[in-house]
C-alpha cells in the first residue's frame, strides 16, 4: 500500500493531468480543419416591371420673381421743331399723355406726341426749340407692365414642348391666385432656361415679390404606363427592354411616349398590357432606399448606395 500511494497513484494523476492539458492545446490551436463549401443559389437580377394601366397628370410648377417689363426705346415720326416739352425725366405717365408738341414741317401742322401706354419715361432727348426727324430716339418708355420670370432645369425642357399658353399665378404675401397670358419658353445664349408670362394689368403686384406659376402640361386616364427609368429617351420617342421571363436576354424595343409626369410616362406605342420590361434602363445607377439605425443612444447613423 505505501509503494502505491508513494508512487502508482502520484504517477497516474500526473499523465491524466498531461493528458488534459494536450488536449486543450490541440483543441485551442489545432482545431480539425472542415471544409465548407458554399454555392452560389442566388443570383443578381435586374428587377422587372410589368406594363399596366393607369393616369399620369403632367403638371408643374416653377419658382420665380415678380419682375417689371423691359425699357422700350421710342423714335420719332416727325420731321419738325419741338415747341414744347410736357414732362419732365422719370415722370410717370398715363396711356395717352401729351409728351411733346413738335411743329411738323410739311405740311406745317402742330402735333401733340403722346404717350403710347402707362408708364415712366426717362432719357429724354428733346428740348425746346431743337429740330427733330424720323427714327431719332426720342425717349425711353418703361412700361407700367409686369411679368412673372421662373427658372426651369434644362432638363425639363421637353416636358414644356406645346405648353399651354396660360399658367397659374400665386405671389407670395399676395393676392389670390390667378392667371397670367402669354406663357413662353426662353433660352439665354449661356443655357440659362426660363418660363415668362405676363401679369394681368388688374393685378396689384411689385417687382421683386417672389411667386410661383403653375402649368398643366397634359393629362390622361386609364393609359398604359412604364415607369420613366425603363425608358432610354423620353420625349415623343424611347427605348424600352422587354423581358420574357425565361432567362435569354430582353429585347429592346422601340416604343412611342405620351405624356409625362417625371415618374410614370404614357407609352401609346409599342407595348401591351401586361408586358414585363426591365425597371432601369442598362447601365443606369438605380438608387437603393436609405437604411438607419441608432449606433447608440441618440446617435443614428444611415448607410445608403447605389446599385446597378
Amino acid at each position: 500500500m505505501i509503494v502505491w500511494r508513494r508512487w502508482i497513484f502520484p504517477l497516474l494523476l500526473v499523465i491524466v493531468l498531461g493528458a488534459s492539458a494536450a488536449a486543450l492545446v490541440k483543441i485551442a490551436f489545432f482545431p480539425d480543419s472542415v471544409e465548407s463549401i458554399v454555392s452560389p443559389e442566388a443570383g443578381i437580377t435586374d428587377p422587372v416591371v410589368a406594363v399596366e394601366r393607369g393616369a399620369v397628370v403632367n403638371a408643374l410648377t416653377l419658382s420665380g420673381n415678380i419682375a417689371r417689363d423691359e425699357v422700350i426705346g421710342v423714335r420719332g415720326e416727325i420731321n419738325g421743331t419741338v415747341l414744347a416739352v410736357h414732362v419732365g425725366e422719370g415722370a410717370a405717365v398715363t396711356a395717352g399723355q401729351k409728351l411733346f408738341t413738335v411743329r411738323q414741317d410739311d405740311p406745317r401742322k402742330d402735333i401733340d406726341i403722346l404717350a403710347p401706354e402707362a408708364g415712366d419715361v426717362s432719357e429724354l432727348a428733346l428740348v425746346k426749340g431743337q429740330q427733330t426727324s424720323v427714327g431719332t430716339e426720342i425717349y425711353n418708355l418703361t412700361p407700367a407692365r409686369y411679368h412673372l420670370l421662373a427658372t426651369v432645369e434644362p432638363v425639363q425642357l421637353y416636358r414644356l414642348v406645346n405648353a399651354p399658353t396660360e399658367g397659374t399665378v400665386t405671389v407670395t404675401g399676395g393676392p389670390a391666385p390667378f392667371t397670367c397670358t402669354g406663357v413662353r419658353v426662353q433660352v439665354s445664349a449661356e443655357g440659362t432656361a426660363s418660363v415668362r408670362c405676363a401679369i394681368p394689368k388688374d393685378q396689384t403686384v411689385f417687382a421683386g415679390l417672389p411667386a410661383t406659376m403653375d402649368l398643366a402640361l397634359g393629362q390622361v386616364e386609364d393609359a398604359l404606363i412604364v415607369p420613366v427609368t425603363a425608358v432610354e429617351g423620353g420625349a415623343g420617342s424611347g427605348n424600352v427592354w422587354v423581358d420574357a421571363g425565361d432567362g435569354a436576354e430582353p429585347e429592346k424595343r422601340a416604343v412611342t411616349l405620351g405624356v409625362n409626369d417625371g415618374a410614370m410616362v404614357e407609352v401609346t406605342e409599342g407595348l401591351a398590357e401586361g408586358d414585363s420590361i426591365r425597371q432601369f434602363v442598362p447601365g443606369f445607377v438605380a438608387p437603393v432606399e436609405e437604411f438607419c439605425y441608432e449606433v447608440s443612444p441618440g446617435v443614428e447613423q444611415c448607410d445608403s448606395g447605389m446599385s446597378w
